[in-house]
């Protein structure tokens, strides 16, 4: 698959932009265990315009990371041009639009899903994002539409190729139906079909295991598949999809060891890249995640909530023996 210039394998697995966390660590970790790209969680392009620290560290990355993107948002078309050149100067792979936000701060500011409600303002955001980044790709992401009422997503898709937008990630939702309901993956196969369409289209949403990602490619006929809350606490599902889609066949889960290496290993990326305390606060949304279906792993997770520096919490994860951890129940 190709997005413009820049080559991907064959049926790319990608990391969806999170807010709070597709950070530079969770990134680096997620594309050594497989990921064929990752993207930035998404970024005021009010704050970028106004050089705001907080903003501009989130577009910070390690060159492990690509290919990488960098994705905005915002309700102003002076703005979003002005991001979009504060985001190119970031050297990102793509400059990726967020269109599908459904957050109520964000979309009562005209962005994220709200371009649903207005495909003239979709147009002209996303026509002045292509003109920002000549030299770059831009792909957007957003979802089916507003509600049940405005899927107008074919329509969406070939308006946003005309103007130059190289790829189109769906989440197969609505706004209305925020992160409830299952997604509706027979839309995304009907976006496949729409006559005219060439640019790839990406699907998003409900993929959770390596069987789900083998089934949206079979049953939409997408062309990438973007995994979100699935891969939080758990990288592995990019290789052990790859795997599957590859062979049929499912690689081992990852040992109780693996996990709290690789968790130990996003600590120390994580406060190396946010500072100590902010580090350790960031990881404390993936605890629980690692520690997902482990036996009395809640009591582990409670323990390790306890600590605001980093090392008690490595001595922890590293030293850990399984009887001494069954022995916090």
């Amino acid at each position: 698959m190709k997005i413009d210039d820049l080559q991907l394998p064959e049926k790319p697995l990608f990391l969806a932009p999170m807010e709070d966390v597709t950070d530079s660590p969770f990134r680096q970790i997620c594309r050594q265990k497989g990921a064929d790209i990752v993207f930035t969680e998404f970024i005021s392009s009010e704050a970028l315009i106004r050089d705001s620290e907080v903003a501009l560290h989130k577009m910070s990355y390690n060159e492990i990371e690509r290919p990488f993107g960098i994705q905005i948002f915002g309700g102003r078309e002076e703005a979003m041009h002005g991001a979009a050149q504060v985001a190119l100067n970031n050297n990102p792979d793509v400059v990726d639009i967020n269109f599908g936000c459904p957050v109520y701060k964000v979309v009562n500011k005209g962005a994220g899903a709200a371009c649903l409600k207005d495909l003239a303002m979709m147009e002209r955001m996303a026509g002045t994002v292509v003109d920002a980044v000549k030299d770059r790709p831009v792909t957007v992401k957003t979802r089916l539409g507003w509600d049940d009422n405005t899927i107008r997503i074919q329509e969406v898709a070939l308006m946003l190729q005309k103007i130059g937008v190289k790829a189109l990630t769906v989440h197969a939702r609505t706004r209305a139906q925020k992160y409830k309901g299952d997604a509706r993956w027979e839309f995304l196969k009907k976006l496949k079909n729409t006559p005219g369409l060439e640019i790839p289209i990406i699907g998003n949403g409900d993929v959770t295991t390596p069987q789900l990602a083998q089934k949206m490619f079979d049953e939409t006929g997408v062309d990438g598949v973007m995994i979100g809350r699935g891969a939080i606490g758990n990288p592995w599902i990019f290789e052990q999809s790859r795997h599957y889609i590859e062979t049929g066949e499912l690689l081992p889960e990852p040992t109780l060891e693996q996990k709290l290496q690789t968790c130990a290993h996003q600590l120390r990326l994580s406060v190396e890249h946010q500072g100590e305390r902010y580090g350790v606060i960031i990881m404390k949304k993936h605890y629980g995640q690692y520690l997902k279906g482990v036996r009395n792993g809640k009591k582990l997770r409670l323990e390790l909530m306890k600590y605001d520096t980093m090392d008690p919490i490595l001595e922890i994860l590293l030293n850990f023996k399984e009887e001494e951890f069954y022995a916090l129940s």
